[in-house]
C-alpha cells in the first residue's frame, strides 16, 4: 500500500510536505479496520513522491475469504489517513560547549554566621562563552521558611536570553567541606529563558546541617560550581 502526492501541489517545486501516514483494511468479520502505521513521518517532494509499506498483509491472510478482508462476493475496503504538519515557522540553531577548560568556580562567603543581608550575589565568571552569578539567601528565600541555605544560578544581564533564544545549563552546587570530602552536591540541568533566567533550589541544604558541617573554622561557606554542558539555541524566522 503507498500514497502518492501530486507534485503539481508543492509549489515551489522544492517545497517539502511533512506527513504521517496511516494505512488500514477493513475486516468485516471483526467489523474493524486492521491498521498499520510507521513511528516516523515522512517528506514528500519533488523528487519522493511516494511512501508507503511493501508488505502490509500476508497474501493468503487477505485472499482467504473466512478472515474477512473479503466479502459479500469479492469486495475489500482500503484506506489511508494523511495527516500533514504545519510547514514550519522558524528554524532553531543550537551552540553547544561540553568540554569547558576550566569547569569550576569556587565562592568563599565569609564569616557566614555574621551575615545579615537578605541575599549575597557572587562575583560574575565565565563559563560556556556565557556570564553568570550566584546567589545565596543565608536565611533561606522566602518560601524555605528561615531553615534553608538557598542557592540560585543566574545568567548575567549581559547574556540573558532574548525572547528567540534559551540558554541550557548542565553541573553540580556543591558546599564543600572543610575536614574531608564529605561534600554537599546537587544536580542541575535547567533551561534559562527571558521570563527566568535563574535556576536553582529554595531548599539546598538545612541550615543546622551546613553549621554543624560545612563552615570552616574561621566561619567561612565554601561553594564550588561545575559545569558540564553549556548550550544555547537561538530561533530564527523562516521567510
Amino acid at each position: 500500500m503507498y500514497v502518492e502526492i501530486d507534485s503539481k501541489s508543492l509549489t515551489p517545486p522544492n517545497e517539502i510536505s511533512v506527513v504521517e501516514l496511516r494505512f488500514f483494511v477493513y475486516n468485516k468479520k471483526k467489523n474493524k479496520y486492521f491498521t498499520i502505521q510507521d513511528v516516523e513521518v515522512k517528506r514528500f517532494n519533488a523528487l519522493k513522491t511516494v511512501w508507503g509499506w511493501g508488505r502490509v498483509l500476508l497474501y493468503d491472510t487477505f485472499n482467504n475469504h473466512g478472515n474477512g478482508y473479503i466479502f459479500e462476493g469479492d469486495q475489500c475496503e482500503f484506506g489511508v489517513n494523511v495527516i500533514v504538519s504545519p510547514p514550519p515557522t522558524r528554524m532553531e540553531i543550537l551552540s553547544f560547549h561540553d568540554k569547558i577548560p576550566y569547569p569550576k568556580y569556587l565562592w568563599t562567603v565569609k564569616k557566614f554566621s555574621e551575615l545579615i543581608e537578605y541575599v549575597h550575589i557572587s562575583n560574575s565568571f565565565s563559563m560556556g562563552a556565557m556570564e553568570w552569578f550566584l546567589k545565596l539567601y543565608p536565611k533561606g528565600f522566602s518560601r524555605a521558611d528561615g531553615k534553608w541555605l538557598s542557592v540560585f544560578l543566574h545568567l548575567a544581564d549581559s547574556h540573558a536570553p532574548k525572547a528567540d533564544e534559551k540558554i541550557f545549563m548542565q553541573g553540580h552546587v556543591r558546599l564543600l567541606d572543610p575536614l574531608g570530602s564529605n561534600h554537599w552536591a546537587r544536580q542541575t540541568g535547567d533551561w534559562h529563558i527571558e521570563s527566568n533566567n535563574g535556576w536553582g533550589w529554595d531548599q539546598f541544604l538545612s541550615l543546622d546541617k551546613l553549621r554543624k558541617v560545612y563552615l570552616d573554622k574561621e566561619d567561612a561557606l565554601n561553594i564550588e560550581i561545575e559545569f558540564q554542558v553549556v548550550s544555547a539555541t537561538k530561533y530564527f524566522p523562516i521567510i
